[in-house]
């Protein structure tokens, strides 16, 4: 059964192959090395980034705020305007 994929790759394999095809390899490999090289530096700087991102987060959280309200909604607390039997009872 010979389908037009098949004639397709017939033609291919006869053209010659492409002048710049044996340095590829070589090319990509290159490439390569020259990405893993940078990589440490740009891996330090955006840790470091992240470290002081973290850092001023945790400061900018843990101190105290101008309007620290109380919370009046504890599920355990004595008067919870919002327990299950405080929300029954209202309906009556």
């Amino acid at each position: 059964m010979e389908q037009d994929l098949d004639a397709a790759l017939r033609r291919l394999s006869a053209m010659p192959a492409h002048p710049g095809l044996a340095s590829i390899e070589g090319a990509v490999l290159e490439r390569l090395h020259e990405r893993v090289a940078a990589t440490p530096l740009q891996g330090i700087g955006m840790g470091a980034a992240v470290a002081l991102a973290a850092l001023m987060l945790g400061v900018a959280t843990g101190s105290p705020g101008a309007s620290a309200a109380p919370n009046t909604l504890s599920p355990f607390g004595p008067s919870s305007p919002l327990a299950p039997s405080t929300l029954l009872m209202a309906s009556r």
